[in-house]
């Protein structure tokens, strides 16, 4: 029975009509000028649209599960953790059965195998994002982030960033625009956030908000351990390396993980420290942050809903940023993160720097490290005179005996020059830095 306004997919799919509803007429909140109600923005989205899912935890699995109800069909997922017997909480599309396969893989075969009959395709990627080029990101017409970390998180922001190409008068070319949705969660908080490179804030630009990782002193866990987390720290730290030197531990071995694990309570045992449980051990050794499956839900939902409306303008896109915070009740909030002007990603500035000419190339180097709003790891520089300094291992000889001297004998020996803008690169991130130097 179909009443007056409603519309029926060509397909007559009883499926759909959630899309119907939303695709097939006018809406006072869509943009006038963008949304085209009708059939051809429906065969869009199901014949043309193309998402990338980056991540297939707790959050991939709500997200890649939520988009192949919502009408999207060519969906691709890139993952390169293996399942673990812990995730089965809170990742629904694993069981039992499926501990020690690729997460990716298992994930595009539960979401083929439920739902391949309404035309959904789930293609597997099981690596890491780094792993591929500008051309293999380029294909798809919007990417979804659901990560737990901030490495991964800043490298495919500046990606993104670094494909933009620009017209004669600077202006972004919308075509090669790729919109970013980032999802985090954290027990119950969580955030979505939408990034359009070069025409919101990027991730980069929040970059000082996050708190930093937490480190314990060696000093504390070696002599003095108090806690459990010291006992498990101490034998990740030194333990590990002692009995399995040039072996790398894997975090997604349960054979390495219950090493680390009965090390850490025997030592707990001798100090007299309670509380070192598996549980914890994966979470001090993976930096596991704490998940709630409701979480996961509402925050995959919102980007699911950001995706349908960025790929179709039938509503009003999210202005840059959501919050949820479930611990302080059902409370919601949303705002607009603006850009840094500074920022190393997005801003296209020169970042002015004062230093003393005393000061040296290694303390250069550890200031850029240092700087809560870069968050370096290994940093290369170079100028337009030479290459000043190289994080290489392959490089780094060559470069090492220039640390310990200072920036004014830099500048006297021709490896600098006065004011000169100086390209500093990480491999944390695509993007390049610009920094010019002012000797105090």
């Amino acid at each position: 029975m179909v009443g007056d306004g409603d519309v029926v997919m060509s397909d007559g799919a009883d499926r759909h009509k959630h899309l119907c509803k939303v695709l097939y007429r006018k809406s006072p909140f869509a943009d006038e000028d963008c949304f085209q109600p009708g059939e051809e923005t429906r065969k869009y989205l199901q014949e043309e649209c193309k998402v990338l899912v980056i991540g297939a935890g707790g959050l991939g699995c709500e997200i890649l599960k939520d988009l192949a109800l919502s009408g999207f069909r060519d969906i691709h997922v890139i993952d390169m953790d293996t399942i673990d017997i812990t995730n089965l909480n809170r990742q629904f599309l694993f069981r039992s059965r499926d501990v020690g396969r690729p997460k990716a893989d298992v994930a595009a075969d539960f979401i083929n195998r439920r739902c391949g009959h309404m035309g959904v395709n789930v293609t597997p990627h099981n690596c890491k994002i780094q792993d591929y080029a500008e051309d293999f990101y380029s294909q798809f017409n919007v990417i979804i982030a659901g990560l737990d970390n901030i490495t991964a998180r800043r490298w495919i922001n500046s990606l993104l960033h670094t494909m933009v190409e620009f017209d004669e008068d600077e202006n972004p070319d919308g075509s090669t625009i790729k919109p970013l949705l980032d999802g985090g969660t954290e027990g119950l908080k969580g955030q979505s956030r939408v990034i359009i490179p070069y025409m919101t804030s990027c991730f980069d630009c929040s970059l000082d908000s996050f708190p930093p990782q937490v480190n314990y002193p060696m000093c504390t866990i070696a002599e003095t351990p108090r806690l459990p987390e010291h006992c498990i720290e101490y034998v990740l730290v030194v333990e590990w390396d002692k009995h399995f030197p040039n072996r790398k531990l894997n975090t997604d071995s349960p054979q390495d993980m219950k090493w680390i694990f009965d090390q850490a309570k025997e030592r707990a045992d001798t100090f007299g420290i309670r509380g070192v449980t598996y549980s914890l051990t994966m979470g001090v050794v993976k930096r596991i942050i704490p998940a709630v499956a409701s979480t996961n839900a509402l925050i995959a939902a919102s980007l699911v809903n950001e995706a349908l409306k960025i790929s179709t303008y039938c509503g009003p896109v999210l202005n840059t940023y959501m919050m949820y915070m479930g611990n302080e009740g059902v409370y919601i909030h949303t705002f607009e993160y603006e850009k840094k002007d500074d920022c190393l990603v997005c801003s296209g500035t020169i970042r002015n720097l004062s230093m003393p000419a005393a000061t040296s190339l290694q303390g250069l180097i550890d200031s850029l490290c240092a700087d809560p709003s870069l968050k370096l790891q290994r940093p290369s520089i170079t100028s337009d005179k030479a290459v000043v300094f190289m994080s290489s291992p392959l490089l780094r000889k060559d470069h090492e005996y220039k640390l310990p001297m200072t920036l004014r004998q830099l500048v006297d020996e021709g490896v600098l020059g006065e004011n000169e803008v100086l390209i500093v690169t990480d491999p944390i991130i695509p993007s390049k830095l610009k920094i010019r130097i002012a000797l105090t």
